[in-house]
């Protein structure tokens, strides 16, 4: 099979499951906005996951792409940051879950969402600055957590309704969901991708200058 048809037949599957998948950007992007609401009123949250996010930056892998961030080594920033969302992010936290529990990678994302916008609420000055360039990053990236989702969803309904993906038994719904929801991350593979090259150079040439 070739790029071009792996790409069709993903994007096939997606419009397949349309609904699931306007219905997990609707809970994404809506927690990412409930979140940075709740936030405004109660900074003293972002204070406190500001500082844990910070100090996870400073040792284990994440301080690599920091120190590669802090260089100004694009291409470095840009490999590490795709390695760290897709690998990490994406297939180890939100999918690999879903292998042993279903669903159970759509209630991580929905609680990554959460997060993001206690994070991400412009609340001071600095960080209205930094969201002007910033916003774009956060939907392009939140779109490949949505398709990661979407793809936890496929694999959890295809076990609990086999009969949903022409399946005669659970173990066989288990293994079309497995092979239908992997194939997604081809998606989520792309997204992460643009939203890498773009969120390395917003941050070390863009929002330098937004952020005084």
């Amino acid at each position: 099979m070739s790029f071009v048809e792996a790409i069709n037949k993903t994007l096939r599957l997606v419009w397949q499951y349309r609904r699931s998948y306007l219905a997990i950007n609707v809970v994404f992007y809506g927690l990412v906005a409930c979140g940075m609401v709740y936030v405004t009123f109660h900074p003293e949250v972002q204070e406190m996951l500001t500082q844990a996010v910070l100090l996870s930056f400073t040792e284990g892998p994440l301080a690599t792409v920091a120190e590669a961030y802090a260089g100004g080594e694009v291409f470095k920033s840009i490999i590490l940051t795709f390695a760290v969302n897709f690998a990490i992010a994406s297939v180890l936290v939100i999918f690999v879950p879903s292998l042993l529990i279903p669903f159970s990678g759509v209630f991580i994302g929905v609680v990554r969402a959460a997060m993001w916008g206690l994070l991400l609420a412009p609340t001071t000055p600095e960080l209205r600055a930094a969201m002007i360039p910033h916003s774009l990053t956060l939907v392009i990236e939140g779109q490949a957590y949505v398709l990661a989702m979407l793809g936890a969803w496929i694999l959890g309904r295809a076990f609990v309704s086999p009969q949903s993906v022409g399946a005669l038994s659970r173990k066989e719904g288990y293994l079309r969901g497995l092979r239908n929801g992997a194939s997604v991350y081809l998606l989520v593979a792309i997204v992460l991708a643009v939203a890498a090259v773009y969120e390395v150079l917003e941050v070390i040439y863009l929002v330098p200058l937004l952020v005084p």
